[in-house]
């Protein structure tokens, strides 16, 4: 986080909430005549965006004006934990073939049936 960053949110920035990765969200605390709120996030860790939310990116976003944390208390059992985007990581998906997995894969079972014209 640079310098600016930290002087603009110890100055005008008023702390929402924070996630369950860390993440602490912010919005201006003197809003501007005629403007939107300012809303910003602070990262725990690297910025990557993908480490945000639904709940929090919806109110980032201003798609609704309900704080994560709120929408958070309306979790239902069948929802799932958030996962930000692996790619790139070395716990990426990595499909049965692929050049980091060893490159091989079980040859064709016989099902395989080639489309002639």
């Amino acid at each position: 986080m640079t310098l600016g960053t930290r002087l603009f949110t110890l100055m005008r920035g008023e702390l929402v909430g924070t996630d369950s990765v860390g993440n602490k969200y912010y919005r201006d605390k003197r809003p501007s005549e005629g403007r939107r709120e300012r809303r910003w996030v602070i990262y725990n860790g690297a910025a990557e965006a993908s480490t945000v939310p639904a709940e929090w990116h919806g109110w980032l976003h201003h798609r609704t004006d309900e704080t994560g944390t709120a929408r958070d208390s309306n979790k239902r059992a069948w929802h799932k934990e958030h996962v930000p985007n692996l790619t790139g990581t070395a716990a990426a998906y990595r499909p049965p073939g692929h050049v980091l997995k060893g490159g091989r894969r079980d040859k064709a079972t016989g099902d395989y049936e080639a489309w002639r014209p």
